[in-house]
This record gives C-alpha cells, sequence and structure tokens, in this order.
C-alpha cells in the first residue's frame, strides 16, 4: 500500500499509533443485510421506477443466502480482525490517492483568516514570522504528545476522539505517481536534522531554516531572515522559472514532469528539502482586487492562475501559510493527511498564539549574524518548459471555470434552531436540499462527510443528506405549495431533520453505507475476476456522483472554510453556523450551464427563511386582517426571528 513512512535521520521518538489510544474500539463492520437495506431506501427515491426494479434485483443477487455478499462480508470481518481499521487504506486510496484531477479547487480546501491591514512589507514579514513562530510551538506540542485528547460535539458528544491525524499536520507530502499518489509520513524525531520551511515568495522557494545551532529561531530571527528573503526575491537577475505551477497540474501530469525533473541532481536536491519540510510560508503579492471575502478565498484556492499568485505554492505539501501583502491570509490544504475539523484546530491554535504574539512590537534580532536563507535552485530543460507552459494554461482554466460566492445568512444562526428544539446541522441541510430541489426540480446523492474518529484510526463516512423524508418536505414546500397546509408542512420538515439526524448518529457510530460498500468493493477486486454487478450497475455508480458535496466546518474564530464541487455539474457547499448567523461557500463550474452559485446562495436563504417561518409562524394582530400567504411569505431585510 502507498503509504511510506520515511526514516529520519537522527533515533526516531515514539510514532503515534492506536496502541496509544487503547479505549478506543476498531471501526465496527455494518449487518450486510442492513446496509443493502439501507442502500435501496436511500437510492429509490433519486432513480427512474424502471431503473431502481433492476438495481434491487442486483441487490438481491448479491445478498442472497450463501452468495458473494456474504463471501465477502466475511472477509470483510477478517480483515477487521487483522488490521487496526478495515476501511482506512481503501478510503485513502479512493477518496484521494487515485483521484487524478489536479490539487486546486478539486481536492485541496482552504481556510480564508480574518483580512489583515498591513501598512507595509515589514507589517506582512511580522505577521509571517507570528505565524511561523506559532507552528514551531504548536509542533513542539505534537512532538511530545501534549495536544489534549479531542472529545466529540454535537450528536453523542463526549467521547474521546482518535488523534492520530494532528501526527500527520506538518510530517505529511503527497507524491505525485502515474496511476496513483503516495502519501508519505516523515517519522518525528527527537533530535532531528534542522528543521526547516519553505519560503514561496515572487514564484520562488527559500529554505528558511528555523533550528540554528540547536537553537530556535526567534520571532525576531524571523522577521530577519524573512526580510533577506524578500530583497533576495526581488532580484530579477536570479530569478528561476516557476516550478511550482508543477504541482497544480492533474496528478499523471505532474509526475511524469517530476520524473523529469529528477534525473537533475539539482532537482533532485531542491524537491528533496521541499518534500521534507514543516511546511510552506507563501507571501503573496497584492491579488489585484478588492478584498472581499469571496475575492481572499480564490487567492487561497487558486492563486488567481499564474499572472498573480498560482504559481507562489507547492500543493502537494499538507499546509501551505499563505501572507499575502494586501492582508489576504489563510492556509491551503493537501487533504489527504487529516480531515478539516483536524485543520480548524491547528489554525485556531495558531490564531490564538498569534494574538497573544502580535501585542509586541517585533524587531529585527541582532544578536548573531544568521546564515542567509537558501533559495532552491532548478535546471529546466525544453522538456520542463513545455510542461510548465502547459500547467500555466490549464491552471488559468482553472481559475476561469470555478464560479464561487461567499454568502453570509444573518436572519438567524443556530440559536433559534436550537430553540427549535433541531440539530442545527440537519436543519441545514434540509435547506440545502430544499435549496437544490428550487433550482433543479430533483434530489440528488449527496455527501455530507461524518467523522468516524471515535473509533481507532477513523477518518470519514458519508452521511446521505438526500434523504426520502427530505423528497417530501421538498416537494410539499414547492410543487404542492398551495395544496399542503402549513402545519402539515411543519410535521414534514420536523420528519425530515429527525431522519437526517438518525442518519447522521448512524454514520458517525461506524453504521452507514458508504465505507461498508467501500470495503465490499475493494475485497471484491481481489476475490472475483470481474467486478460483480452490484458495482458496476448504473444505480451504484450514480450514487458515488455526488452532485451536492456538503461539509459543516465550525469555527469559533473569524475564520471560514471552503473547496470547490467534486463533479462537472455539481456544487460544493461548505457552511459555518454561528449563534446570529451561517455563512456559506458556494461553488460549481462555469462550464456547466444548469448550475449557479449565486442562484443556490440565493435558493438557500429562501429556503432557511421560509423553514423559520414554518417554525413560527406570524401571530395575527387583534382586530387586524391576516397577512395574505403571498405577504407573509415575502422576508424583510434584516428580520431576525
Amino acid at each position: 500500500m502507498p503509504i511510506l513512512e520515511k526514516a529520519p535521520h537522527k533515533m526516531a521518538a515514539k510514532a503515534p499509533s492506536s496502541e496509544e489510544e487503547p479505549g478506543l474500539p476498531k471501526l465496527p463492520v455494518p449487518p450486510l443485510q442492513q446496509t443493502l437495506a439501507t442502500y435501496l431506501r436511500c437510492m429509490q427515491h433519486l432513480v427512474p421506477g424502471e431503473q431502481f426494479r433492476r438495481s434491487r434485483a442486483i441487490v438481491q443477487r448479491f445478498g442472497a443466502p450463501g452468495g458473494l455478499g456474504e463471501t465477502l462480508q466475511q472477509k470483510l470481518l477478517e480483515r477487521q480482525e487483522k488490521t487496526a481499521n478495515w476501511v482506512s487504506e481503501y478510503w485513502l486510496h479512493d477518496m484521494y490517492l487515485n483521484n487524478r484531477l489536479a490539487l486546486p479547487v478539486n481536492s485541496s480546501p482552504a481556510v480564508i483568516f480574518a483580512r489583515q491591514h498591513f501598512q507595509d512589507t515589514n507589517d506582512q514579514l511580522r505577521f509571517a514570522a507570528n505565524l511561523i513562530s506559532g507552528v514551531l510551538s504548536y509542533k513542539a506540542l505534537l512532538d511530545s504528545h501534549s495536544i489534549p485528547t479531542d472529545c466529540a460535539k454535537g450528536q453523542l458528544s463526549g467521547h474521546q476522539l482518535c488523534m492520530k491525524q494532528y501526527y500527520g499536520l506538518f510530517s505529511s507530502y503527497r507524491l505525485p505517481g502515474h496511476t496513483q499518489d503516495t502519501l508519505v509520513a516523515q517519522k518525528s524525531s527527537v533530535m532531528p536534522e534542522p528543521e526547516h520551511v519553505i519560503v514561496a515568495c515572487c514564484n520562488q522557494f527559500f529554505v528558511l531554516d528555523v533550528l540554528i545551532n540547536f537553537r530556535r529561531l526567534s520571532e525576531g530571527d524571523l522577521f530577519t531572515q524573512l526580510r533577506k528573503i524578500v530583497k533576495m526575491a526581488s532580484n530579477e537577475d536570479e530569478r528561476l522559472p516557476p516550478i511550482g505551477l508543477l504541482t497544480s497540474d492533474g496528478r499523471n501530469e505532474w509526475a511524469e514532469a517530476r520524473t523529469v525533473l529528477m534525473k537533475d541532481s539539482t532537482n533532485r536536491d531542491s524537491l528533496d528539502m521541499i518534500e521534507r519540510c514543516l511546511c510552506l510560508v507563501c507571501l503573496d503579492a497584492p491579488g489585484g482586487s478588492e478584498p472581499s471575502d469571496t475575492n481572499r478565498a480564490l487567492q487561497l484556492l487558486h492563486g488567481g492562475g499564474c499572472s498573480k499568485n498560482g504559481a507562489n505554492r507547492w500543493y502537494d505539501k499538507s499546509l501551505q501559510f499563505v501572507v499575502g501583502r494586501d492582508g489576504t491570509c489563510g492556509v491551503v490544504c493537501e487533504h489527504s493527511p487529516f480531515d478539516g475539523i483536524v485543520l480548524v484546530q491547528c489554525t485556531e491554535h495558531l490564531l490564538k498564539h498569534m494574538v497573544t504574539g502580535s501585542r509586541k512590537l517585533v524587531r529585527a534580532d541582532s544578536v548573531s549574524e544568521l546564515p542567509a536563507p537558501r533559495r532552491l535552485r532548478w535546471k529546466c530543460s525544453p522538456e520542463i518548459q513545455g510542461f510548465l507552459a502547459s500547467s500555466a494554461e490549464k491552471l488559468q482554466r482553472i481559475v476561469k471555470n470555478l464560479d464561487f460566492t461567499v454568502y453570509k445568512f444573518d436572519n438567524y444562526g443556530k440559536t433559534f434552531i436550537k430553540k427549535q428544539k433541531c440539530s442545527p446541522d440537519a436543519f441545514i441541510q434540509v435547506a440545502l436540499q430544499l435549496a437544490f430541489y428550487r433550482l433543479h426540480r430533483r434530489l440528488v446523492p449527496t455527501y455530507e462527510s461524518a467523522s468516524i474518529r471515535r473509533f481507532q484510526e477513523g477518518r470519514v463516512d458519508n452521511i446521505r443528506s438526500a434523504t426520502p423524508e427530505a423528497l417530501s418536505f421538498v416537494k410539499a414546500i414547492t410543487d404542492n405549495k398551495a395544496v399542503v397546509p402549513d402545519l402539515e408542512k411543519l410535521l414534514l420538515l420536523k420528519d425530515a431533520i429527525r431522519a437526517q439526524t438518525e442518519y447522521t448518529v448512524m454514520a458517525i457510530t461506524g453504521m452507514a453505507i458508504d465505507n461498508h460498500l467501500l470495503g465490499l468493493r475493494e475485497l471484491a477486486r481481489n476475490v472475483c475476476k470481474e467486478l460483480p454487478e452490484m458495482f458496476t450497475d448504473e444505480t451504484y455508480l450514480m450514487s458515488n456522483r455526488f452532485v451536492l458535496s456538503t461539509s459543516q466546518v465550525p469555527t469559533t474564530m473569524e475564520m471560514f472554510c471552503c473547496y470547490g464541487p467534486v463533479v462537472p455539474d455539481g456544487y460544493g457547499a461548505c457552511y459555518n453556523p454561528q449563534p446570529e448567523s451561517i455563512l456559506f461557500c458556494i461553488s460549481s463550474f462555469h462550464g456547466c450551464k444548469e448550475t449557479s452559485s449565486t442562484k443556490f446562495a440565493k435558493a438557500v436563504e429562501e429556503s432557511l427563511v421560509e423553514m423559520s417561518e414554518l417554525c413560527s409562524p406570524p401571530q395575527p394582530v387583534v382586530g387586524m386582517p391576516l397577512l395574505t400567504k403571498e405577504k407573509a411569505a415575502r422576508p424583510r431585510q434584516g428580520h431576525k426571528p
């Protein structure tokens, strides 16, 4: 399996492992018949009747007593006995490493910080120095295993969660492959060789040693070194081609280009320094547009293309902290080693460190002369120049194709939803289903990530939010609006929220269907000469095309997460519920004429307003006529129920 552990140059410390979390149970394998029945229930209302009947017969044959399904189920139970987590390897390959699409927009999410106001370049570099200092403090906590254990929030709260993902934050690297990528994990060590950060500036890459003579650089030292880097990067005579562009290409193309790069020893040394760094810090030039939430998010998602900051990146590295001269700051994440919540926890820790650290004015330390940071050199053959031109063109296509908007719904937030005795997440998920139905008059297979970190080495499973109950509700609100009384609509809404909440509990307790079907499918590849019809059937293939890809990423500080759609005709919908507002990041592609991010955001607004009105109908004033339905349905701007 392509997960490598790079041996450190010195003695290794105890690496995080499932043995360190003896309290955590193994991920269960759900009963076969339960999964097959749930699968059919999830898909029946999403496909034509005749197609469903064919698929049901295929599922029944697969699950028949003594049939192939039972054989594969038994093998899965045996695999569960032998491994810490029976699905993690299959899931990592299927979700990330086998995916051949370019990382920007398609795979790598971004977290956008509050806009900073830098008066000059020194302010920008002070912020970057403070950030790097925070990274080093956080890394020290990780190395000494001093990070407190996370506990589950929301449904079934209080359970301890697996912490393994945290140890991949600064020690992982995604290596491109010709058919499959490899997740390289560098084991932490007691006394590693001098640790370093890679600083990207003007599309050039510099090695910033953060440990010199066994001493961690102070914030003042870091500021001094960053000033030297900016000065070196501004020397146009020394400028090298923007090699970082290659990492923004499709994975096969980048793997091919990397093979060519590796033929030269200079390039090998430069690649090695990048692949072993703690993280990247990208000192960006101004993006050239008004730094709104939407524009700042675009700078993080794709850098605006090669003419702006798109080449000032190295997408294979797990964490790239962006510090822009125009105050656009955040982090771009290569998603394969860890999930969004882990990224947010790490980022909030860093921002809290920076708030306390920024109270003191950082000046350049001049106690001793530090060795100058080193520019990474590249030898570029005509073949590499060709790859660069192709990568630049493809990144530009990604930039032009992304239809993205950040929308803040401020009529109400999770406080109001909790007063209705509803789960805020389930309520918002039903609103997303209603928004999609308003625009497209159908529901589609929907992905909502559900953490399974309460199990050893758990990552995520899928909550299938397009439930039959959601369909009944959205039809009552739209197609049959005039026919169905409001009280019945409210009951249908409550039923849709109940179904969503029940599926959520099923997913976080390891009883959802997606990981289970994936495990059975991957075992079938080893057991059968060809893939069983269960996994080639059109309904199964359609069930894995997530036209609506959603995720709740709540934050306690001023920042938000965003990502792109996972299919060409789909939407990405990331949301951050706050007490009195809900922030949505909606993405789609201009290349699809049926989708529109601004229309979807508008439909979300209408859905949330209509749902709140159902929950708290307007009370008639004594002696005044009741409002007509038409007037009652029109929301007042700024109305807070």
